[in-house]
């Protein structure tokens, strides 16, 4: 995904945010939908670790209806909503274990599913003002964390996490995709 979107994939921060800056800001009701993800590799210290959980991407049905971290079911036609606040108490984990990075962790994710699953929305969209433009923002509920978006293209947005006690953002891109339905 990530060659189809950039003549040159950013390989640092300093590059990632050249792009963002550079970038289109975006209303909120554009992310209305379901949105595929992918990592944008820039030495983050969190770098390879949605990719081991198997993550796919969010779903936003409207402002206040927001699932950030989606899954695919066992199903492999629909796909399910992690409860992010379950999945930050293991970031710190994966930070004094950073070799867990390196590992496929979407088999104890997909069989953990029954605890770390939600129904319910964890995350808002608001515009918000992030490095001198207002912009739609994915606000967590329970987490110190918003992900902050700009227009790639009309079916992508290129995302910084912002979360409280890192030094620079995370980097991911989101592309439009409602080929696969929420799991009921």
């Amino acid at each position: 995904m990530l060659k189809d979107l950039f003549a040159q994939v950013p390989g640092t921060t300093a590059e990632a945010l050249e792009v963002f800056d550079s970038a289109g800001s975006v209303e909120p009701d554009f992310m209305f939908g379901t949105w595929r993800g992918a990592e944008v590799p820039t030495g983050h210290p969190m770098d390879g670790l949605l990719a081991a959980t198997g993550w796919w991407g969010k779903r936003f049905v409207d402002a206040e209806t927001v699932h950030p971290l989606l899954f695919p079911a066992p199903d492999g036609a629909s796909l399910w909503a992690f409860d992010p606040a379950k999945a930050f108490l293991g970031l710190g984990l994966t930070r004094r274990l950073p070799g867990l990075r390196d590992r496929s962790l979407a088999g104890p994710v997909g069989s953990l599913r029954p605890v770390l699953r939600t129904r319910s929305p964890r995350a808002r969209l608001r515009t918000t003002r992030y490095r001198g433009t207002d912009t739609a923002t994915m606000i967590y509920d329970q987490v110190p964390v918003n992900d902050v978006f700009r227009r790639l293209s009309d079916d992508a947005v290129l995302g910084l996490m912002d979360m409280r006690g890192l030094r620079s953002p995370y980097v991911f891109v989101l592309r439009r995709d409602d080929s696969l339905r929420m799991e009921r």
